[in-house]
């Protein structure tokens, strides 16, 4: 291989989510000193010259880097995990990193099944000492905190019977709490918290559907201002489409590094569960199979530690 192709191959090996560790092994590994200076040279995004021209890591990189290095070993720990200590695990995270992974604990509360919730609310007893809702209640100021409390308390109901006359008057209680969003909000109400911490999932699709026939829009697309009370919606009613969108936006360059844990996140917790539905929503959504949109942006062990997961189904 000449001397610019694997110069071209290492630059690729350290890019994107995850590190191509077979070319650095085979190349960098293999390399002499002079051809690792052309590497120093050739990546001025990895290595920066001080003022007497001494060619150093740049420190941000490393740091960046070492977060790419763990993204394999994070998804094996993560899939080896009792599902029920992997949901316990991410609450305790999100709440540690603050309000811009509050959507990770509204995930988990509400795409499990009451006997999973319950679980991991068992879990976090053993591992933390603390019950998931008190450390809720204790961590979240504002108004989502009374939402995300009922939601991570729920045990819902899981068989299929609706009252369609219920579902209908709860789809006209949620639409009139939206349209008076400017005096209340609805994240503080009620009867919207009511309903979306109690009602089984049957009966929420209906008011989903029913919302639709009232208002002209899906109840998520009324919710663009309202992000916590939109994941909540989307997660209860039409998970595939959430889980779809939370890839999709892992899966960007451009993302911070909360946002791309989503990737892992999604194909660990739902490679056994419904990834089936989720890569068929992902490919018509975003015109391409999920499969290969992780071929084009990962890397290494990582890539086809998750490739495996997708495969499954």
């Amino acid at each position: 291989m000449a001397l610019t192709d694997e110069l071209k191959t290492l630059n690729n090996a350290f890019s994107g989510l995850g590190v191509d560790e077979k070319s650095l092994i085979s190349i960098l590994g293999n390399s002499h000193p002079e051809e690792r200076k052309c590497f120093r040279k050739g990546t001025p995004h990895l290595f920066k010259e001080d003022e007497r021209l001494f060619e150093r890591w740049n420190d941000d990189r490393v740091r960046l880097l070492k977060h790419e290095f763990m993204r394999f070993k994070n998804a094996v720990v993560l899939w080896a995990m009792h599902p029920w200590e992997r949901d316990a695990r991410l609450v305790k995270e999100a709440l540690k990193k603050g309000p811009e992974v509050y959507g990770v604990i509204v995930e988990i509360a509400c795409t499990r099944s009451s006997e999973e919730l319950l679980g991991a609310r068992k879990a976090y007893h053993s591992l933390f000492d603390h019950s998931i809702e008190e450390d809720v209640a204790y961590h979240i100021d504002g108004p989502e905190k009374k939402l995300l409390v009922a939601l991570v308390s729920a045990y819902r109901y899981e068989g299929a019977k609706v009252k369609d006359d219920t579902a209908k008057s709860e789809a006209q209680t949620l639409s009139h709490a939206i349209k008076n969003a400017d005096k209340t909000n609805p994240i503080e109400d009620d009867e919207v918290i009511r309903i979306l911490s109690t009602r089984s999932k049957a009966h929420l699709r209906e008011v989903y559907k029913h919302y639709k026939e009232i208002s002209g829009q899906n109840i998520d697309e009324d919710l663009d201002v309202a992000l916590r009370l939109k994941e909540t919606v989307q997660c209860l009613c039409t998970p595939q489409t959430y889980f779809s969108k939370v890839l999709e936006l892992a899966l960007r360059n451009d993302v911070d590094k909360n946002t791309k844990k989503g990737l892992t996140r999604v194909i660990v917790t739902r490679a056994d569960t419904d990834m089936k539905e989720i890569k068929e929503d992902y490919e018509n959504q975003y015109g391409v199979s999920l499969s290969n949109k992780i071929e084009e942006t990962a890397n290494g062990n990582y890539k086809d530690f998750l490739l495996t997961l997708v495969a499954r189904t």
